[in-house]
């Protein structure tokens, strides 16, 4: 098979780690052997995927056409975590993208910190809960759409960059909206800390797969320099804040590909769950689940009735 080269380095070979995604259907998954970026081994094209997410991807995707209260409730409590995370970094006032944004609660969160925050996500249904029961600015939009110029102090890419076929083009158009020294956040999963047993690590929706040395170097080389990691290396998502300078260059680790197998090699079922960070983290996670089941729909209920007091006031 003729594979597209490397998103990352370039390079055109590969080795295949993975036949299946997680649900067990066909799904063939490479790494790349220069620099270890792992990807499916047909990237869809950019229109195939543009009709995918303006469909059904949401029901297909996270089982529901619009929002239920437990998941704008998390989605909120994250946009208040990231606002947290990286509002200490923006000046007051500062214009912000969110790339892709679902829902569009961290858009919210962001403008009641006092920020100028905007969102664009190329599917309608979540935004237009978001618009229409909170008041967000958000688009149905896509990246491509957006005039290339220097506008945003900060942009905010979250759980975005593993569905797109080519990260690199996409960050490279980022940092052409984005102002000299703006910020640039970035989440997605961690493949160095596999968030799931071997056999359910890959997703069809996931293209490409990042360790942080990988998201690093992509991010660095379109002309940003990392300025600071929230959390830890074993933490299940990656958490990257970064700064644009305008100057890139690729450095690749070469090590990274020999690390990335080892740490898959860790992601058996035995020793996936029977690792300590495991059962601390599925207490944890069980401890939200039930306080979403307990208090979501107050607490959405709550947060449209204040929506509402205020655009009435």
């Amino acid at each position: 098979m003729d594979l597209q080269s490397c998103d990352l380095c370039n390079g055109t070979e590969f080795q295949q780690i993975g036949d299946r995604d997680r649900d067990g259907n066909p799904l063939t998954t490479v790494m790349c052997s220069r620099c270890g970026l792992v990807r499916h081994a047909v990237v869809p094209s950019q229109q195939e995927l543009l009709e995918f997410y303006s469909g059904g991807y949401r029901e297909a995707y996270n089982g529901e056409r619009t929002p239920g209260v437990r998941r704008v409730m998390r989605a909120w409590k994250n946009g208040q975590r990231i606002c947290r995370q990286v509002s200490p970094l923006l000046e007051a006032g500062s214009r912000l993208l969110e790339v892709g944004a679902g829902i569009g609660c961290t858009v919210k969160v962001f403008e009641e910190a006092g920020f100028q925050a905007e969102g664009i996500d190329p599917g309608g249904e979540f935004l237009n809960y978001s618009k229409s029961n909170l008041g967000t600015t958000v688009e149905s939009k896509a990246l491509e759409d957006l005039p290339c110029e220097q506008q945003f102090d900060a942009v905010l890419l979250i759980h975005v960059i593993e569905h797109l076929p080519s990260p690199r083009a996409s960050v490279e158009r980022i940092a052409k909206l984005m102002k000299p020294g703006g910020m640039f956040y970035v989440e997605c999963p961690n493949l160095q800390a596999p968030f799931a047993r071997r056999s359910r690590l890959f997703h069809t929706a996931h293209i490409h797969n990042f360790v942080p040395s990988t998201l690093q170097c992509l991010v660095e080389s379109c002309g940003f320099r990392l300025r600071e990691i929230f959390g830890d290396d074993q933490d299940t998502n990656l958490q990257m804040l970064f700064q644009h300078t305008g100057e890139g260059g690729l450095r690749v680790d070469e090590r990274n590909a020999a690390r990335t197998l080892e740490d898959l090699g860790r992601a058996n079922a035995l020793t996936y769950h029977f690792r300590a960070r495991y059962v601390s983290d599925r207490i944890r996670k069980v401890g939200s689940y039930a306080n979403e089941h307990l208090n979501a729909k107050r607490f959405v209920a709550q947060l449209i009735e204040e929506h509402q007091e205020s655009k009435a006031a």
